[in-house]
């Protein structure tokens, strides 16, 4: 058998083009698929026990949505209900008088009031579903509203240390499915509420015609829950076996139409193996949903079956009561309406459960995310910082990664001033990126002490105790892979202070000292360009280009320290060197530019530098002190990427802080 299932790929639902391709199904790795378990699982008992807390989240969250408009909900909804029972006793009564002793024209004139009344029950009815839809019409968009505003603005304060700890990560990331479900669970639990109140007013009318008739209603309602239940059940299943088909199908197809793959389709004749892979994968779906078919035939059957019996003795009864004289004929009548209508509520009524419960369980998940957020929230507040800020002193700092074996960084200490520049060099790896980290505030160290103090260190606040806020308000960031924002130019550009209004002449300037004013004023749309190809006014920028663009947000924020990691690697050489004479006059107005890079041509203008390897602080000085040493770790390096140039390569005019440092293209590798 299992020799046959390996030769058979639809013996457990994986095509052979998956298991090629793939390596078998292709699964999202998200938190939303531990919920696949609990969804397959679901029985009436276990929906029925959830529901009231189901509808109870729901009605809180609107309620502190919008009072006004949850209130009206409920209102109608109950109205709604009460005009059922209501419009049931009026057919009763109706009935009543239908099947009176007497002419037919004096019964019509008898049931003239009962019929005006069932009139009545019909417009309020309407009314009431009209008041509801244009409540919960208003009031979902604000649910959605509350919760995603709730969820984000959690995520956003989270430590950064936090979010490296994966099982945080996990929370958070899962919590972002729940905030569209709040939305959908509201709509849906009026739709549950409806049928309940409508099921609850049918059984309460036919109690108080007869007792028998409410578990007439029962018996008959029971084996249509159980088949809406199992459909219910087994479609979801079947769902996420297909859409496993459809992830991959859609993967396939995508690669087609996208640019950069055209080349390979065509000459390697990779178009040919995703067509036919295609179709295999294609048939895999068709044949699942031909078994879904056929399984829910069979279930409906044996529902419809047992429905038939219970509703055969059910009538039997009824007849039995009619024959005796214990029920009128107008009572009869108006238990067949109810029953019917009831019973046919009842599917609508499991299948808006199931998908409720389903939300559920997301929504739940925004929750646990908002919670364990709060857990890890930066501090809103802290000590102040001083004044007059003039230097950051990082002393005997320690820091591991959650879940890492080794340290990124071992007991390093080091001072950034303002006015310098300071150059964090060394090898992939050996922390440079994580001490940038620790420097803005991002990180709290493990162990040590970071200081922001003035000149002479006498009124200074460690960074454990100060108002984070402040701190970032005084940093500014350039990292190696800064967002590429899917915007304008101009917001991409402003984004670098998100929270203060656009000026655009400060935008323009930002550009200008960036290198990137021309390009970006000689674009279609200029600054209104949306710097991603796939939109209208969309614009592909190269790597070069978006390097520029990310060194104009940074201008653009004007901040006392400003931390840039590798911000020349996709420049040409002209525009590297005007890179590097930018951060260079910056630290000339006062700045503090905290340098990383490879480039060791640029750190040989730095104030200081401070080679890092293997988390530690391995040497440190100036360009000239560090050449002095014979074995230094900085020597060998820069001695290597000397060696890749010429000697007699051609000077260019330079604009060095310190007369007796390198020209960074005359001296040195660029």
């Amino acid at each position: 058998m299992k020799k046959q299932q390996e030769h058979d790929p639809a013996a457990n639902g994986v095509s052979q083009a998956e298991r090629e391709l793939y390596g078998g199904r292709l699964r999202y790795d998200q938190s939303f698929v531990r919920h696949e378990g609990p969804l397959t699982r679901l029985s009436f008992r276990h929906l029925a026990a959830a529901l009231p807390r189901m509808v109870s989240m729901v009605f809180r969250t609107g309620w502190q949505a919008d009072r006004r408009a949850m209130a009206g909900v409920v209102v109608a909804q109950l109205g709604q209900g009460v005009a059922a029972a209501w419009g049931l006793l009026a057919v009763n009564s109706v009935l009543t008088d239908l099947f009176a002793q007497g002419p037919t024209a004096d019964k019509l004139r008898e049931a003239l009031p009962s019929l005006t009344v069932l009139a009545a029950t019909a417009v309020i009815a309407a009314l009431l579903t009209a008041w509801s839809t244009a409540m919960s019409g208003r009031l979902e968009p604000q649910v959605e509203r509350a919760v995603s505003a709730r969820y984000y603005a959690a995520v956003t304060r989270v430590e950064l240390e936090a979010t490296e700890r994966p099982e945080v990560q996990r929370v958070l990331e899962a919590g972002r499915f729940g905030t569209d479900s709040a939305r959908r669970m509201l709509m849906l639990s009026v739709g549950v509420n409806n049928v309940l109140i409508a099921m609850a007013a049918a059984a309460v009318v036919l109690a108080s015609l007869h007792w028998l008739l409410l578990p007439m209603l029962l018996v008959i309602a029971l084996p249509k829950g159980w088949g809406a239940v199992s459909s219910a059940r087994r479609e979801h299943a079947s769902k996420l076996h297909w859409i496993d088909h459809r992830r991959a199908i859609s993967s396939l197809l995508g690669f087609l139409t996208r640019p950069h793959a055209q080349g390979e389709i065509r000459v390697h004749a990779a178009g040919e193996k995703l067509l036919s892979s295609y179709e295999e994968m294609s048939h895999q779906t068709e044949a699942e949903q031909r078994r879904l078919a056929r399984a829910q035939a069979s279930t409906d059957l044996v529902a419809g079956g047992f429905a038939g019996v219970a509703s055969l003795a059910c009538y039997g009864v009824l007849w039995w009561l009619l024959a005796d004289g214990s029920l009128p004929l107008a009572v009869g009548g108006t238990a067949v309406l109810a029953i019917r209508s009831s019973t046919a509520r009842l599917t609508s009524l499991v299948q808006q459960v199931n998908r409720l419960y389903e939300e559920l369980l997301f929504v739940t998940d925004t929750e646990d995310a908002v919670t364990l957020a709060a857990e890890n929230t930066i501090p809103a507040h802290g000590d102040a910082l001083p004044a007059h800020v003039r230097q950051i002193c990082v002393d005997n700092v320690s820091y591991t990664y959650p879940g890492a074996e080794s340290p990124a960084l071992q007991n390093v200490s080091l001072r950034v001033g303002r006015g310098e520049v300071t150059a964090l060099v060394g090898a992939n790896g050996s922390g440079k990126t994580t001490l940038t980290k620790v420097l803005s505030g991002l990180l709290l160290p493990a162990e040590g002490s970071v200081w922001w103090q003035d000149a002479g260190g006498s009124d200074r606040v460690e960074v454990r105790d100060a108002d984070r806020a402040e701190i970032f308000a005084m940093v500014g960031l350039l990292a190696q892979d800064f967002p590429r924002w899917e915007m304008t130019a101009a917001a991409n550009v402003a984004i670098g202070a998100g929270d203060r209004v656009r000026d655009m002449d400060q935008v323009k300037a930002a550009a200008q000292s960036a290198g990137v004013l021309e390009l970006i004023e000689g674009l279609p749309h200029g600054w209104n360009s949306i710097v991603h190809k796939g939109y209208e006014r969309g614009v592909q920028l190269s790597g070069g280009q978006w390097q520029k663009l990310g060194t104009a947000r940074s201008l653009y924020r004007g901040a006392p320290f400003l931390l840039v990691d590798e911000p020349t690697s996709a420049l040409d050489p002209h525009a590297e060197i005007a890179a590097f004479r930018g951060l260079w006059s910056l630290a000339e107005e006062g700045h503090a530019v905290v340098l990383v890079t490879h480039r060791l041509a640029a750190t040989a203008n730095a104030d200081r530098i401070y080679v890092l390897d293997q988390g530690r602080v391995a040497e440190e000085g100036t360009h000239e002190e560090l050449m002095a040493r014979p074995e230094g770790i900085y020597r060998g390096m820069f001695t290597a990427q000397a060696a890749q140039y010429e000697a007699n390569a051609p000077a260019v005019p330079s604009q060095n802080r310190h007369t007796s440092a390198p020209d960074p293209v005359k001296d040195g590798p660029q």
